[in-house]
């Protein structure tokens, strides 16, 4: 494995804003094209009470993106809904990697969890 580097340490920030950040588990139920898109696949995630599209830029991450559907991953649901070609997405996956120019990974919880699941 080649020589990694982890960036700097972001500014401090307090448990107060941490907190704003609302962080779910959810269940990729499904992972369409967005033919129009060379980044951007459209996942459709179960929380438990409800679903949600959102849109994620991993097409050139993996060569197959729908190797990840059924999977439980990690999502910031209380993002403003965002318009990209022309889908809105209504939260944000967390993976892990691509900040550092490395093939991004899904966070996942070590073990099935309900959908829904608040990460703390």
């Amino acid at each position: 494995m080649k020589q990694f580097n982890p960036a700097p340490i972001k500014p401090e920030i307090s448990l107060d804003e941490l907190n704003k950040i609302d962080i779910r588990v959810g269940k990729i139920k499904s992972v369409e094209d967005i033919p129009k898109s060379e980044k951007i696949v459209k996942l459709l995630v179960d929380f438990g009470d409800h679903t949600r599209t959102i849109l994620a830029g991993i097409k050139q991450e993996r060569k197959n993106p729908k190797e990840i559907e059924g999977q439980q991953a990690l999502f910031v649901v209380n993002l403003k809904p965002k318009k990209m070609m022309g889908e809105i997405s209504e939260g944000m996956v967390f993976d892990i990697g691509y900040s550092d120019k490395i093939t991004p990974v899904l966070a996942v919880p070590e073990s099935s969890v309900p959908n829904g699941t608040r990460a703390e």
